[in-house]
């Protein structure tokens, strides 16, 4: 397979950044979200300073160190008390990873990976896995795709689904053996509302599709795994700026089956997600899962057992690296926590249930903890 395969949904690739870039500043939309932030400076003179920066970016990385690590830095001092980072001793800093971790944030997961990769001298930062939902207006598409994103298609049938799954995983072990880029991938679709991270199969399932078997047998199973060189990532916030707007969601789904997020509370979430406080956060990795697998005795292991363990074991690697903080250990021994207590005031909806609010929210600081606890 070369590239131009997987030209529906890979990112940017060299010589693509810059004319994608200079079509996003003739967006309307984008426009005026540039205006939002720099309100007082004409968009000539706006566009052309960007142009004259953009000089000498030839790739997505190019972008994302000159660019990204610039934002997402300033971000952090903004948003956050402090972060941290510990990547295991065993990886290479010129390998190729899949970084599979629990989902803390939309945007903020994978850019904070990204400075983190690039701080601690690893030679690429991640490609990630970004759902169309989210794709809402194509400046996003394109600036997701400047930033080393390849899309995920969601709310297909489930004969397309699995179409695009063997299309998307094939992308994925291309990325990894033939570009020699990194990965970025969450260990379930969409973020646990209760901080209870478990890794769907389904995942792994997706990864087995487009490895150099065809993946009949458990062996070729754990080879087509072995393929993405999966590293367990564990996301740390001390505090989730979307916790409120995660219980919100719990009460209504609860007082109303047909309930839905619209656009705008997507839009809310990331919005939030990126600017609201976070307290500290702490990056840890496992060891990649190779040598593990490598043990497995793959004759006497079924082909139903095979994904359950490895989501196992990638499972006790993510939880047994939590970074635990007070509120955590707080909402495990029933204290009464200010914080907590200020975000249940802070949810947006005319009949509060309180105790029930709190229940959610107070579940999603301990669950981290229990599960820290089990692992270790």
């Amino acid at each position: 397979m070369t590239l131009s395969d997987f030209d529906d949904i890979r990112p940017l690739a060299e010589g693509e950044v810059k004319p994608a870039f200079e079509e996003m500043l003739k967006d309307r939309q984008f426009s005026r979200v540039l205006k939002g932030l720099i309100p007082w400076m004409p968009v000539g003179l706006r566009n052309g300073i960007l142009k004259m920066l953009f000089i000498g970016i030839k790739t997505p990385q190019d972008f994302q160190v000159r660019y990204m690590k610039f934002v997402v830095k300033y971000v952090l001092r903004k948003c956050s008390t402090g972060w941290s980072c510990h990547f295991h001793d065993s990886l290479d800093r010129h390998g190729s990873y899949t970084f599979m971790s629990n989902h803390r944030d939309i945007v903020l997961d994978s850019a904070i990976l990204d400075v983190m990769l690039n701080d601690e001298k690893f030679d690429k930062t991640v490609e990630i896995a970004i759902g169309n939902n989210l794709l809402i207006y194509p400046w996003i598409k394109t600036l997701v795709r400047m930033n080393k994103a390849f899309v995920v298609n969601r709310g297909l049938t489930p004969k397309e689904m699995l179409k695009s799954s063997i299309h998307m995983s094939q992308y994925m072990h291309f990325a990894i053996n033939e570009k020699h880029e990194n990965i970025w991938i969450a260990q379930r679709e969409g973020r646990a509302k209760d901080s209870n991270d478990f890794t769907q199969e389904s995942v792994l399932k997706m990864l087995n599709y487009g490895g150099p078997t065809d993946g009949r047998t458990t062996a070729d199973i754990i080879r087509n795994l072995k393929d993405m060189n999966i590293v367990p990532l564990t996301i740390s916030y001390e505090y989730d700026p979307c916790d409120y707007l995660k219980a919100h969601e719990f009460q209504c789904k609860r007082d109303n089956a047909g309930w839905k997020k619209s656009k705008q509370d997507d839009l809310d979430n990331m919005k939030i997600g990126i600017w609201g406080k976070k307290g500290h956060i702490h990056y840890e990795s496992a060891a990649c899962i190779n040598d593990w697998l490598d043990t497995l005795d793959a004759e006497n292991i079924s082909k139903a057992d095979i994904f359950q363990m490895v989501a196992e074991h990638i499972d006790k690697e993510i939880h047994k690296n939590y970074r635990i903080y007070d509120v955590n250990r707080d909402a495990v021994e029933g204290k009464k926590n200010d914080y907590i207590e200020s975000r249940i005031k802070m949810v947006p909806i005319d009949n509060p249930d309180v105790p029930f609010l709190r229940e959610k929210i107070t579940a999603m600081y301990a669950n981290p903890l229990l599960n820290h606890q089990k692992a270790k």
